[in-house]
């Protein structure tokens, strides 16, 4: 059942309220831990391999509890391949206004949330 007008606007004033009077908590719930790292595809991939040699061990030698068991490690190389990386954590060291305030280089730099963090910095210096 879509939302009405109102409670598409009340919903929208509730988020815009969130992300400027809790942006950490916004960012610590959004967050995601980044893309598959090389080596993690890459022990992912000789892990599928080595498990569709033990699915074709199993069939070859006639035990299906072998090519069950190549199954899994199969499914385990993809998913271990597919997970996401690790991103080291922050460090909740304070900005300066000589480091220009700003995370990323660019304005099109860092996160979303970092963005929007940044925003709430400038205005919180501005209104002070």
């Amino acid at each position: 059942m879509p939302l009405s007008e109102q409670e598409q606007r009340l919903l929208e004033e509730m988020e815009r309220s969130l992300y400027q009077n809790d942006s950490d908590f916004v960012a610590r719930v959004t967050r995601r831990q980044g893309r598959p790292t090389y080596t993690s595809i890459t022990l992912g991939v000789l892990g599928a391999l080595a498990g569709v040699a033990v699915v074709i061990l199993g069939l070859v030698m006639r035990q299906p509890l072998i090519g069950i068991v190549g199954f899994v490690v199969m499914l385990a190389g993809v998913l271990f391949a597919l997970r996401p990386g690790m991103r080291a954590p922050k460090s909740k060291t304070p900005r300066t206004p000589s480091s220009g305030g700003a995370r990323g280089s660019s304005p099109s730099g860092g996160s979303f949330m970092d963005r929007m963090n940044d925003r709430w910095d400038k205005r919180n210096d501005q209104s002070q």
